[in-house]
């Protein structure tokens, strides 16, 4: 895990959730600041979002939001961060979020989440990157849509190597083993994404 010096944290921004997604978001945000890892992330002070980020800053982490103009119109932005960047779109954001991570970690979230987690496995698949991306399966949370990925393979839309394009832990503490294991599909990355 020696060049992993910056996480990338995809996650919802509800406030509505069950306290375990709290917990578990709270949790990895101190254990990254812990390990002396940089948190990047989408820069909302809402839901998971806002939990990862104030642990890690209040276990001394560095912590880099990135928020488009559009959603931080809505007054949602995390204004105590470490460095705060606002962007002009989700396209300028995700590349940004991409050029400032050494890997992804998936905690549970909506279909933002699962957009910008999708990305990045569709620019590994490409070989466009080759930095591990992990998903958190607190309480079960990421089994349907493993079910899913599982389906898609079995209806032939995916090779069954598409599978090895992540990670699936349990528990956050898991997540620090996990991303210190090379990517098994990535090889060297030929590629940059656009």
């Amino acid at each position: 895990m020696s060049d992993i010096r910056s996480l990338c944290v995809y996650c919802g921004s509800s406030a509505s959730v069950d306290d375990k997604y709290k917990t578990a978001a709270a949790r990895l945000g101190a254990l990254i600041a812990a390990r002396g890892l940089q948190l990047v992330y989408g820069g909302g002070r809402v839901g998971l979002m806002g939990i990862v980020a104030d642990a890690a800053l209040g276990a001394g982490g560095k912590v880099v939001g990135i928020i488009p103009e559009h959603i931080q119109a809505l007054e949602v932005e995390h204004t105590g961060l470490t460095e705060l960047h606002v962007v002009d779109n989700m396209h300028t954001r995700k590349r940004m979020m991409f050029d400032r991570s050494d890997a992804f970690i998936v905690l549970p979230g909506g279909l933002g989440t699962l957009d910008e987690a999708f990305e990045m496995m569709t620019w590994l698949q490409l070989k466009m990157h080759d930095k591990p991306i992990v998903f958190v399966d607190v309480d079960g949370f990421w089994r349907p849509f493993l079910r899913l990925v599982d389906h898609m393979i079995a209806q032939k839309f995916c090779r069954p190597e598409c599978r090895d394009l992540f990670q699936v832990v349990e528990t956050v503490d898991e997540v620090f083993g996990a991303i210190a294991a090379p990517a098994p599909i990535a090889g060297p990355a030929s590629g940059k994404p656009a």
